[in-house]
């Protein structure tokens, strides 16, 4: 059966929960940037395209929740 679910969904997705993550959290991008590592622009150009590396991506998700989720 073909599945109309693509990776760039996916990518939506995750992009959507980190950015929803931040703000449950009350953080500012320039907070997140400090906590995680990850710097302001990067995040910025995330939460409006999706693109980031996967270890920032991990980063970033390691500040707004388990990442031993990520493993299981």
């Amino acid at each position: 059966m073909l599945s109309l679910y693509t990776a760039y969904d996916v990518q939506m997705e995750l992009k959507e929960f980190i950015k929803s993550a931040r703000k449950n959290d009350k953080l500012s991008v320039q907070k997140m940037a400090d906590l995680s590592g990850v710097p302001y622009a990067t995040i910025r150009k995330f939460e409006s395209t999706g693109n980031i590396s996967l270890r920032q991506f991990l980063m970033l998700y390691e500040t707004v929740g388990d990442l031993k989720k990520v493993k299981n």
